[in-house]
C-alpha cells in the first residue's frame, strides 16, 4: 500500500509512525493539550493510543494524521477523519502539542484533513465532538465552517462526558473552503 501523504503550505500529513512517539508522548503527558481528551496519559498508555491510531488506518482506511512541520519534520500533532464505533457520526477531530498552538496549524491540517474526508473517503458530512468548555475548537469549529447541532452523547467509557455535536455537509464545506481559500 502506498502511504498516504497530503502536503499543506507549511504542513505534512501522513499516518502515524514510531519516530512519531517521543513527541506525541510529550503531548499526552501535557494536562493542558490533553484536558479535553482523556486528560496525561503515561508513554505506555500513549503507545496504545498511538497503536490504535495506526490500527485505525489498517482496518478502516481513516484515522488521525499525523501533522507535520514541513521545513523541519518536527510532529505537531494529530488530527484527521474517523469513525470510532458508536460515535455520533464521522468525525475530523484534532490536537496539537503544547508548542504547535497558536500558529495556524490546527485549521491548517484539519482543513486538509476535511478535503481528503471528502474528496478520498467520499464522506458526505464531518462532525466534531468538542466539550462545552473547549473554546479553542469551538472557535476551530466556527472557523471551519461547522455549525452546531446541539448536545450529543458519545459511546462508553466516554459517555458521561459533555460534548455538543458540531459539523458541516459536504455542500456547505464547498461554501466554506472557498471562503477560507479567500
Amino acid at each position: 500500500m502506498t502511504e498516504i501523504r497530503i502536503e499543506t503550505e507549511r504542513l505534512t500529513l501522513r499516518p502515524p509512525r514510531m519516530e512519531d512517539f517521543p513527541r506525541w508522548a510529550e503531548f499526552q503527558a501535557d494536562p493542558d493539550a490533553t484536558r479535553f481528551i482523556g486528560g496525561p496519559k503515561t508513554p505506555a498508555e500513549t503507545w496504545r493510543i498511538m497503536a490504535t491510531v495506526a490500527g485505525a488506518w489498517s482496518l478502516t482506511g481513516e484515522s488521525f494524521f499525523s501533522v507535520l512541520e514541513k521545513t523541519t519534520d518536527r510532529w505537531l500533532g494529530r488530527i484527521g477523519p474517523w469513525r470510532p464505533h458508536g460515535w455520533p457520526g464521522p468525525e475530523v477531530g484534532w490536537s496539537l502539542h503544547p508548542d504547535a498552538t497558536g500558529r495556524g496549524y490546527a485549521l491548517e491540517a484539519a482543513a486538509a484533513a476535511i478535503d481528503y474526508a471528502f474528496d478520498v473517503l467520499g464522506w458526505d458530512e464531518v462532525v466534531h465532538t468538542i466539550d462545552l468548555d473547549n473554546t479553542a475548537s469551538i472557535r476551530l469549529a466556527e472557523r471551519l465552517g461547522s455549525t452546531l447541532r446541539g448536545p450529543t452523547r458519545l459511546p462508553e467509557p466516554f459517555a458521561d462526558l459533555p460534548v455538543h455535536l458540531w459539523g458541516q455537509t459536504r455542500a456547505d464545506w464547498g461554501r466554506n473552503r472557498l471562503a477560507l481559500a479567500g
